[in-house]
Formats: structure tokens, sequence, C-alpha cells
């Protein structure tokens, strides 16, 4: 009983809702609603997915991509994370920053495009900037507020068992503030890849996979587009399932702030 209750959360769940919306997707492909050099069928798009693999070019632009989202947003991690922290145990700094940081959360990221073009022209540099500055609000925001939601009885609690400040950081704060920081570790990921996109369509030049999809857009080529979409889910998903995961249980999970999840 509990094998076929396993099996059906960890497999029949996940796959059942990967078929349903390929099923949907071919339903719709097929009715003639759309032509179908606009939307093509399911096989089409695996077949030119499969190309692009196997020539290479596919992967070539996706790893291009994730070069550019990985060093926007650790680097966005390495400087937001710890302004965050200093924000709340600082009023001070909080009072210095939180002006300029309301100013410029509500600005959209790819906004800043057209202006970087004209500062750092065309290039890496310039989308991996848009990237930095896309995730930074995110988890700056996520650090900020999950360090001054820590229930107070745990510090003094901390202090009456004789904990000395450093203790209280790292074994008190930071663990309190995990689920904070760990949301904003998410929610600055999807910013990345939202950010890297657009950002590809108008300012990488000739490479990425927003580069792709706002290029095989002029030749009306739907499969390529697609096909792209599909390999950037895809490494949404094994980045989720296989980084931010484990990440979680070592972390949240093991400090019992959250409950683990059966997979």
């Amino acid at each position: 009983m509990r094998l076929g209750s396993l099996f059906t959360k960890t497999s029949f769940i996940p796959l059942g809702s990967v078929a349903l919306g390929l099923i949907i997707y071919e339903l719709v492909a097929t009715s003639g609603i759309f032509a179908a050099a606009l939307m093509p069928n399911v096989q089409i798009i695996f077949s030119t997915l499969c190309s692009t693999i196997a020539d290479g070019s596919i992967v070539n632009h996706a790893g291009a991509t994730l070069s550019r989202v990985l060093l926007g947003w650790f680097s966005a991690i390495a400087i937001a994370l710890p302004l965050g922290v200093l924000m709340a145990r600082q009023s001070h700094i909080e009072k210095f920053f939180m002006p300029l940081v309301s100013v410029l959360m509500p600005i959209p990221s790819l906004a800043w495009v057209p202006i970087f073009i004209l500062w750092f022209g065309l290039g890496n540099f310039t989308t991996t900037l848009i990237v930095f500055y896309a995730a930074s609000f995110p988890m700056l925001l996520n650090t900020w507020t999950g360090v001054r939601s820590v229930n107070n009885l745990w510090i003094k609690s901390g202090c009456a068992l004789g904990a000395n400040s450093s203790q209280l950081f790292w074994k008190v704060i930071i663990p309190g503030a995990s689920p904070m920081i760990l949301t904003g570790v998410r929610q600055s990921f999807q910013r990345a890849w939202i950010a890297v996109i657009g950002a590809e369509m108008i300012a990488a030049s000739d490479w990425g996979l927003g580069w792709v999809i706002f290029d095989a857009k002029e030749f009306l080529n739907a499969d390529i587009m697609i096909a792209s979409l599909v390999v950037i889910g895809l490494i949404g998903f094994v980045f989720e399932r296989y980084f931010l995961q484990i990440l979680e249980r070592r972390s949240v999970v093991k400090w019992g702030m959250v409950k683990q999840q059966i997979n």
C-alpha cells in the first residue's frame, strides 16, 4: 500500500501533469485553430529539439545563456544577501539603502536594456548586468524580511543559554531567517531567467536562447522557438530538483524550519 502510494506521489502525478499539458497542446495544435507553421505539433517540436541537440547548436546557446544567468545570479546573491542581513540588523544601514531600493525596485530590468546598451554596448556584460539587477531585489528583500521576522523569543532564549553575538547570529538568526532566504534564492533565480531571455533578445548579439527565440520569430520557425522554451523549462526543472531542493534539505529541513516533502 505504501509503495503504491509512494509511486503515485513521486511518479504518476508529475508525469501525469506533463502528459496532460502535452495532450492539450497537441489537441490545440491539430485542431486547425492555428496554422501548422505557427503551432507545430509535438512530434515536430521533438524532432527539432533532437536535431538541434545532435548538431550542438541548442547546447551552445543554452551554455551561453546559463553562464550569463549563473554569473549574474551568483553576483546578486553575493551582494544582496549580506546587504539584506546588514539592513535588518543595523537601522542606519536600512535607512540609508531602503529609499534607493524603493526607487529602483519598481523599474523593470528590461527597461534598462536600451540604456545599458548605450553605456556598455551589446554582449555578455550588458546581459549579465541586467540579470544581476533583476535577481538582486528578491534576494535583498527576502533576506531583510527573514532576518527581521526571526522570533525574538528565540534570541532571548539563546542569550539566556549564554550564547554570544556570533553564536546567536549563526545558530539562531540565520536558521530562523533561512526559509525566507531560500525563498529569495528561488525568486531571484526565476527573475534571472526572465531577465536573461528578454535581454538576449535585444542585447546579446547572436548567442543565447533568447536570441534564438527572437531570431526564429523573424522566419516563422515556431518549432525552434518552442524547442528553446522546452530547453529553458528543462534547465529550470533540473536546477530546482538537483540544486535548490538539495539546498533546502540540507538547510531549512535539517534545521526543522520546514517539513520534508515527499518527492
